[in-house]
């Protein structure tokens, strides 16, 4: 009897290490040469499909910034970092005194938020079409608190390739960089971000650097190549 309980005990101990290491080989086969970002705190970190935030990451500064979205809840997906949200507040004014009327979408997502929608764009898509407009968990902007999607305040092209056509596209390819954002997937570059064109998308990276890379016409992957 108790060598059948070793027995039995030594065939699950078996399955378990065997399982985990099944685990760890189709985690590298889904990401494979992704690295972990060093800062993820800096405001300059670039992320993307080869590099990812340490597991579990979550901005320490998290704030609401006042701004209007197109919903009224405050919930994750309105919060930003807080120097990402002082320089939204900034440059959403500036916009509404040239009668430009912006409106938040979406910002700061964690890892579980974008876990949940990236596998529900692969059941939609497939998993090759979802990559090429969504991020991996653990490779989003949004994770940093420092991306925000935008539209107009109607929200009638919220995250839509409409929006390309729209006035407040076209303010915000003008003028984000005065307020230290970039159009951070542009048009015809998606062979170097990874991701389709996407105007509505916008990242904090600084003044500085995001006047540098509207003046040179560069990615922030050119920029750090």
């Amino acid at each position: 009897m108790v060598k059948k309980i070793v027995t039995i005990a030594l065939l699950m101990m078996i399955l378990i290490v065997s399982g985990c290491f099944g685990n760890e080989q189709n985690k590298q086969q889904i990401q494979p040469g992704v690295h972990t970002v060093a800062d993820p705190e800096s405001i300059t970190v670039l992320v993307n499909k080869q590099n990812a935030f340490p597991e579990g990451y979550e901005p320490k500064d998290l704030v609401y910034p006042n701004v209007p979205f197109i919903f009224n809840e405050k919930i994750e997906k309105r919060m930003m970092r807080e120097e990402a949200a002082k320089y939204l507040e900034k440059m959403f004014h500036a916009a509404n005194k040239q009668n430009i009327h912006l409106a938040g979408v979406s910002a700061y997502r964690s890892s579980q938020t974008q876990t949940t929608l990236f596998n529900n764009y692969v059941e939609r898509d497939g998993m090759e079409k979802a990559r090429t407009y969504s991020a991996v968990p653990g490779t989003s902007e949004h994770q940093s608190g420092l991306a925000i999607d935008v539209s107009g305040s109607d929200g009638s092209c919220a995250a839509d390739d409409c929006f390309a056509n729209t006035e407040e596209a076209a303010w915000l390819a003008d003028n984000a960089h005065k307020y230290g954002y970039i159009i951070r997937f542009p048009k015809d570059k998606d062979n170097i971000t990874g991701y389709k064109y996407e105007p509505w998308h916008i990242r904090y990276i600084g003044v500085n650097l995001a006047t540098e890379l509207y003046n040179k016409g560069l990615t922030l992957e050119e920029y750090y190549k």
